[in-house]
């Protein structure tokens, strides 16, 4: 319909924006918000979730506001989101259980130059178009996993899910419904996931899934 209003969720590295985009992709409605970098370390970099969910809350509810005014609805939304941030939640209560690690972080540097000494990177890029890196999540997720109490047990037992920004985005939008709408093509770039698909010994090495 000519009236239909595509709802985008633009949610970046330093601000999230909402933006309503017409059929003939004009802009209708904006609200943007920007959020705290927490810098714990140097070359550390992390986010608060529930703050990332609090900024998409309110620019979308912003760009409702205003497409009500002129009795327009958005019929669709889609998202766009800040690179390989890494966010784990418990399944249970929808809660992160750990700041999201930004994909500027570099914290595991060090366990990357490690796997690259120790594990043959040729092979894993062969495989999966990847190399160790702490850009990816893989090591990011081993690193939460390996110091926040009772998260390798909770992750065992099923309990955890881990996702980008967007990933996390529509568990929230969809009071934990199913994250396969994020694009394969996204997935792919994912680190652990390449690994899986390459094998349990490619996997295995990061630490990540054993």
């Amino acid at each position: 319909m000519a009236d239909d209003v595509l709802l985008a969720i633009d949610q970046g590295t330093s601000s999230t924006r909402a933006i309503g985009f017409s059929a003939a992709g004009d802009v209708v409605a904006v609200g943007q918000q920007s959020f705290e970098q927490i810098y714990p370390g140097p070359g550390w970099v992390e986010h608060d979730a529930e703050v990332i969910w609090a900024t998409v809350m309110s620019t979308s509810r912003r760009v409702l506001q205003q497409l009500g005014e002129t009795k327009r609805m958005a019929a669709a939304i889609g998202i766009t989101n800040q690179r390989e941030t890494t966010i784990l939640w418990d399944r249970r209560s929808g809660a992160p259980i750990y700041n999201a690690i930004v994909w500027q972080d570099r914290r595991t540097a060090d366990r990357c130059r490690e796997l690259a000494r120790d594990h043959d990177e040729r092979e894993l890029s062969r495989k999966t178009g990847l190399r160790f890196d702490p850009y990816f999540s893989a090591t990011k997720i081993a690193w939460i996993l390996d110091r926040v109490p009772g998260a390798r047990e909770a992750a065992k037992a099923g309990h955890l899910a881990f996702g980008t920004v967007d990933s996390f985005l529509i568990w929230r939008l969809t009071c934990g419904g199913c994250t396969s709408r994020t694009p394969r093509m996204r997935a792919a770039r994912l680190s652990t996931i390449s690994a899986r698909a390459a094998g349990t010994k490619t996997c295995a090495t990061c630490s990540t899934c054993r």
